[in-house]
């Protein structure tokens, strides 16, 4: 994956993942990923479908972003 901008660094993962009590089932693409393509289109402002082929479908962090 393309290291952007907007990217979080081990210890701010480390502290989210603390702090949400997160499991750790297995899953297709991981939430620090999708957490990170959140965090780019909260501070580029792009559009959802305009989201970059680097992280997962809009549509799959969309879900993720309205739980």
């Amino acid at each position: 994956m393309k290291n952007y901008s907007t990217n979080i660094s081990d210890n701010q993962w480390q502290f989210i993942k603390k702090t949400l009590n997160l499991n750790d089932r297995k899953r297709k693409y991981g939430l620090r990923t999708i957490w990170n393509a959140i965090m780019y289109l909260v501070k580029t402002g792009c559009q959802w479908r305009m989201l970059p082929n680097d992280f997962p479908k809009w549509e799959l962090v969309y879900y993720y972003y309205s739980k």
